[in-house]
């Protein structure tokens, strides 16, 4: 499984005939492991890594650090929950050290970023403080390296 779930990790476009043929098994083995793992909700989704900034289409994304008040009974999950279910975060951790959450937010700008945080995410009860952090390059995302013109690595003939 474990050799499964990194060719998923690596690129989830592959087909189950090649992750068959990469693993030395069957396609049926192939889809029989997949359905498990999407039912036991080891893989949650299937999704390109996009480089927005390739695009004409504006996108400003934030590290939000959240220090929060846990809720009675709930700890921390009541306040993550919450968080989680606003449309414009992308993600949300639980960290150890000097704040609690850490927020990753979408938006057309920093004054929406910045608008959102302000009034939808600094105004919850549980909410302590915030500090906001812009994205200004990604270098690499998710193994994904953004720097520089991409390679063709299957190689010259």
């Amino acid at each position: 499984m474990d050799k499964l779930l990194k060719l998923l990790d690596t690129n989830a476009r592959l087909t189950t005939a090649q992750m068959a043929a990469m693993l030395n098994t069957t396609v049926e083995d192939i889809e029989a492991k997949m359905a498990k793992l999407e039912q036991d909700g080891v893989v949650r989704a299937y999704k390109a890594l996009i480089d927005w900034e390739r695009t004409d289409r504006e996108c400003v994304t934030a590290v939000i650090e959240l220090r929060v008040t846990p809720k009675r009974d709930y700890g921390f999950e009541g306040i993550a929950e919450t968080v989680m279910r606003f449309d414009e975060v992308e993600s949300v951790y639980l960290m150890s050290g000097g704040y609690d959450l850490l927020v990753t937010v979408n938006g057309r700008t920093f004054k929406e970023v910045s608008m959102f945080v302000a009034k939808r995410l600094s105004t919850l009860d549980s909410v302590i403080s915030t500090a906001t952090h812009f994205v200004l390059r990604r270098y690499k995302e998710s193994g994904v390296m953004f720097l520089g013109e991409q390679k063709d690595e299957r190689g010259a003939f």
